[in-house]
């Protein structure tokens, strides 16, 4: 009776586990329809810090993996050495602006991190350049060096200037 049993549930256990359809959980929730808009906190020491998305009309750097992270509460905020910062001029229609950051990093475990500001009234492009760490991390205490291109895009006609960290790095047109 057993090895007459034994075949149809093993048939009828290979032709479910082929339906492709997996057995819903009743716990877990529904993905939701719109991406989850997260803003993690973190701390420097006891100071909370807030890791906010770009601001509504700020330039987005071409380079997005140098963007503020949704894990970038759980890290700790380092310094950037900005050895050299430039401000390209592209000739193109509207005129498009990148910033060239050469310097080091404080370990080859930091993260590079760049944010830019929409313009002000004076029409000042405010970008802050840090870094950030796992606190936990074991890394060897040793430079890291860089070298990048940071797209900022187009801006409406204007005169503007580009500050890196509240240093003048230049002025355009656009």
């Amino acid at each position: 009776m057993f090895r007459k049993l034994t075949l149809p549930i093993i048939l009828v256990t290979l032709l479910a586990a082929c339906s492709g359809e997996l057995p819903v959980d009743p716990t877990t929730p529904p993905e939701p329809d719109q991406p989850v808009q997260e803003t993690p906190v973190g701390t420097i020491g006891t100071t909370p810090i807030m890791v906010e998305p770009p601001e509504q009309g700020a330039p987005r750097p071409i380079n997005s993996e140098y963007l503020p992270q949704r894990d970038d509460g759980k890290l700790t905020r380092g310094n950037v050495y900005i050895d050299r910062s430039e401000l390209l001029i592209m000739e193109s229609y509207p005129v498009q602006i990148a910033l060239v950051l050469q310097g080091s990093l404080p370990t080859p475990c930091n993260q590079l991190r760049v944010i830019a500001k929409p313009p002000d009234e004076q029409n000042r492009i405010q970008v802050e350049v840090y870094s950030v760490i796992d606190p936990g991390q074991v890394c060897v205490q040793v430079l890291e060096p860089f070298e990048t291109n940071i797209g900022l895009g187009s801006f409406p006609t204007g005169h503007y200037t580009l500050w890196v960290n509240a240093e003048q790095v230049g002025e355009f047109d656009s």
